[in-house]
């Protein structure tokens, strides 16, 4: 399984960006795909998860609210439309596949994408 993560960049605060995580190679056991970020000199952290089969979404905290998941199954494609971004959302952002118990366990995913970095400036 190969992730191909794009869509980052620079914003200014307030605004949008929607990332896209490309998925080859799925196997039926990947169930969910989600995504995560880190930021430097922070621990990696959940931002949202979709269940393949079920199309159910999961989100964290930080991202309730401003960010949505959506699947494009004819394409193997996750999205994060991200919206009112700030300064605090600064950060790689990875895409990870798997079939976890729990999806906001990163240990829990088998395959991760490369990461595209989103930058907000104030």
């Amino acid at each position: 399984v190969q992730l191909q993560a794009s869509g980052g960049g620079l914003v200014q605060a307030g605004g949008s960006l929607r990332l896209s995580c490309e998925a080859s190679g799925r196997t039926f056991s990947d169930n969910a795909m989600g995504w995560f970020r880190q930021a430097p000199g922070k621990e990696r952290e959940f931002v949202a998860a979709i269940r393949w089969s079920s199309n159910s979404p999961y989100y964290g905290d930080s991202a309730k609210g401003r960010f949505t998941i959506s699947t494009d199954y004819a394409k193997n494609t996750v999205y994060l439309q991200m919206n009112s971004l700030n300064p605090e959302d600064t950060a790689v952002y990875y895409c990870a596949t798997g079939d976890p118990l729990k999806v906001v366990a990163g240990d829990e995913y088998d395959y991760w994408g490369q990461g595209t970095q989103v930058t907000v400036s104030s």
